[in-house]
């Protein structure tokens, strides 16, 4: 069984395409998890007109973040193998197989994708080069190059993952971390297996170098993710 654990928040413009991207390439015996977090648009309205027993909705009574609902998604996750899934993309029709054949090798996969503007016009061919992605914990640490809604693991990495995972500034760079630092094997795939939509201006601040001087937020962020690393036990 493999659980798709998808995180929505006022998706209404994008998340029909993206959950009809997903169901073509998932079996009867998958289930893909949507957790709400109080979207005030069409967002519930599209995901119940489904009307598929494969797709498990919880809506928050309150919102509680996108690390929050995540792992509210997880924790509900029943499949051996786990996918994150953002709102607004769309998957390749042969995601689901090529990331299962590499995690009959691999504890955790994290792919490529091409980035998009909201159209699906290619923006970047490739977002491992925008982020120089690719395995490290020192250089994952600095600079993040795991994407969540390209990653996909066997359970027992979030099992692993589950201390601290509430205090994180983001829940990917965190599961990368505690897979590499736990001894799970990892693997950066080359495939382009989803179309990353982003807005211009957001895909502006994904390519953008490293400033010299960190940003305070950057600063705050790495601080948050060192203590929980700490208090994890990851780190003596």
């Amino acid at each position: 069984m493999n659980s798709i654990v998808m995180a929505t928040y006022n998706g209404g413009g994008f998340i029909h395409a993206q959950i009809e991207s997903i169901l073509r390439q998932i079996t009867i015996h998958d289930e893909l998890i949507i957790v709400d977090d109080g979207s005030s648009d069409n967002t519930i309205s599209i995901i119940k007109s489904f009307n598929d027993p494969r797709i498990n909705l919880v809506i928050n009574k309150k919102n509680i973040g996108v690390v929050g609902n995540f792992y509210r998604g997880l924790l509900l996750a029943k499949g051996d193998y786990i996918f994150l899934s953002d709102q607004d993309d769309i998957w390749a029709e042969n995601k689901v197989s090529s990331v299962l054949r590499l995690l009959e090798s691999y504890d955790m996969v994290c792919h490529d994708c091409t980035v998009t503007n909201s159209k699906l016009e290619m923006i970047h061919p490739s977002y491992f080069e925008l982020r120089k992605s690719g395995k490290g914990v020192i250089k994952n640490f600095i600079r993040n190059g795991y994407i969540g809604c390209c990653m996909a693991f066997k359970k027992d990495v979030f099992l692993a993952s589950q201390d601290e995972f509430l205090n994180v500034p983001m829940h990917d760079v965190w599961l990368g971390l505690i897979a590499e630092l736990n001894g799970f094997k990892v693997h950066f795939s080359d495939e382009k297996l989803i179309k990353y939509r982003r807005h211009e201006q957001a895909v502006s601040e994904t390519g953008r170098k490293n400033q010299i001087i960190p940003s305070f937020k950057a600063i705050r962020e790495r601080w948050r993710l060192l203590n929980s690393l700490r208090q994890n036990g990851s780190l003596i």
